[in-house]
């Protein structure tokens, strides 16, 4: 585990960088079929892809580009290698993930490493417990590689924060443009899958926080419906809305890790019976998935370039089959104030009952305790911005608290019944798109996130609804993403419209780990 602050120290030569991407070409941009591939005819073990990974975190997450998106290796995962290809050669693979690296974002438990949340308050917390969801991929053979930086908190700590940055992990580079952001709070999932320091990686979302960093970082990423997976051990925010999510470089590769994470957890009463909904969601894509599929749109407001790209994928969208039709976001007023306190009502319980569980090394137990050390240690825990959404959350008064229970009430009726429930309706459609974000902004330490433009992440995530993100491709030399939102349960659904709309375009373009934008490509101001 590493600490550290923020370093604006660019790529000292491109020849240099080709040296240090070369450890860990076996693994470059491939999928989790091209592994199995190579597993199956024996052209490599897991243990090589594993050390060929490690090779690769080694010269450009921790030299080179210094992407600084994996915070911590797991010490076992050679052994882990290991023991699946031992199964492998007894004939007893357990399934498309056996032996295949996986990185988990460092506020979901590991066996293996502390869970910090990024946070020097979390430094020992060793629970020596695997959460559920990464239970899950352990037991179908899955290498737990190692756990991945991210917005401290999950980014909820201040309004005023810089996406990407921690007080243990310092702060993500985006392989695009390494000054740009790599957008939270599963900032390092996100840029350790687009350079392929693993094939798939789990982030978490309580509002964008999967969508956002898949969309900056060239990715497809998975908001599931919520209670599709589990969220027990996992650093919370608010119980109405976190939930794990997939991130991967296409639609099958997230596919396939989605298809393992889901699953009833016992000790979490909002997960679905796994009986239900238990399937293969990689089985069922197809190319033609969009013909004949009714699809709703809105053109928010946006910059000319991202606007035009969007209008090209519309245009794409139809070639594939699809009917579209455009509808108008309804107004919903007051839902920001009522998700907010929501999050931050449920932050102060939920966060508390994790701490609860964790070991006699963590001395902070409630959020209070927190904000302490936060205060105690503020030169290095907050050096470019506070804690003001820690201090509003530590004010409120608690789950059965009327004007909580009221906003709650509020905030899911709004996004889901009169949000894209009633945008469905409107243009009896099955599936809703729209640009998922802008392009990536600086990352800046003085200002914090200069975020302007579009953003489709508040509805499914309040209404707890599915929201896929798929590649649109570059807007001026920066990735940008298509949204695809549909109603509960309607995961698979997304999943096939998605995976028609790569398979139309391939519209991913591997990143090139430029020390900024080109001059050339013009500016990258949203409007």
């Amino acid at each position: 585990m590493r600490t550290g602050l923020l370093a604006l120290a660019l790529v000292a030569s491109a020849p240099a960088l080709a040296q240090e991407r070369g450890a860990g070409a076996l693994v470059e941009e491939q999928s989790i079929d091209a592994l199995r591939a190579m597993l199956a005819s024996g052209k490599a073990t897991s243990a090589r892809l594993t050390q060929a990974y490690l090779d690769r975190i080694a010269a450009i997450d921790r030299k080179g580009p210094t992407l600084r998106a994996v915070i911590a290796v797991s010490p076992n995962a050679l052994d882990q290698a290991r023991a699946s290809d031992a199964r492998r050669k007894a004939g007893k693979s357990l399934g498309p993930l056996d032996g295949v690296p996986v990185l988990i974002k460092d506020n979901i438990d590991t066996i293996e490493l502390p869970t910090t949340a990024g946070s020097l308050a979390l430094a020992d917390n060793w629970t020596k417990r695997d959460a559920p969801v990464v239970a899950r991929l352990r037991s179908q053979g899955a290498v737990i590689l190692g756990k991945t930086n991210l917005s401290e908190w999950a980014n909820i700590r201040s309004n005023n924060s810089m996406s990407g940055w921690s007080a243990v992990g310092g702060l993500v580079r985006n392989p695009y443009a390494l000054d740009r952001s790599a957008c939270g709070s599963s900032s390092g999932s996100g840029a350790a899958v687009a350079a392929s320091l693993a094939a798939v990686a789990v982030g978490t979302e309580t509002d964008g926080s999967v969508v956002c960093p898949a969309a900056m970082n060239g990715l497809v990423g998975l908001k599931p419906t919520l209670g599709r997976v589990s969220r027990t051990h996992v650093v919370p925010i608010s119980h109405s809305q976190d939930t794990p999510g997939p991130m991967g470089r296409s639609i099958r590769d997230v596919a396939i890790l989605y298809t393992a994470m889901v699953g009833k957890d016992p000790e979490d009463p909002a997960t679905l019976d796994a009986n239900n909904y238990l399937a293969n969601y990689a089985a069922d894509l197809s190319a033609d998935a969009l013909k004949g599929i009714r699809v709703g749109y809105w053109k928010p407001e946006m910059s000319a370039d991202l606007a035009a790209r969007f209008d090209k994928a519309l245009d794409e969208l139809r070639a594939a089959g699809a009917v579209l039709v455009e509808v108008k976001m309804p107004e919903l007023k007051g839902l920001g104030d009522a998700e907010s306190e929501v999050l931050y009502t449920e932050l102060r319980d939920d966060l508390a009952a994790y701490l609860a569980t964790t070991p006699a090394s963590v001395k902070v137990r409630t959020l209070a305790d927190v904000i302490a050390f936060n205060e105690a240690n503020k030169a290095v825990e907050m050096p470019f911005f506070g804690q003001e959404s820690f201090l509003k959350a530590e004010k409120t008064r608690g789950t059965k608290d009327p004007e909580y229970l009221g906003a709650r009430a509020k905030s899911a009726r709004l996004a889901g019944i009169e949000g894209i429930d009633a945008m469905l309706k409107a243009a009896d459609a099955q599936i809703l798109v729209t640009p998922t974000y802008g392009t990536p902004w600086l990352s800046d330490p003085a200002h914090g996130d200069q975020f302007g433009g579009p953003s489709a992440s508040e509805l499914p995530a309040v209404s707890g609804y599915p929201h896929l993100t798929v590649p649109m491709g570059l807007v001026g030399g920066l990735p940008a993403g298509l949204s695809f939102i549909g109603t509960a349960d309607s995961d698979g659904l997304l999943l096939r419209a998605g995976y028609a709309y790569e398979q139309a375009t391939h519209a991913r373009v591997a990143p090139r780990y430029l020390p900024t934008v080109p001059a050339d490509l013009g500016p990258q101001r949203l409007k």
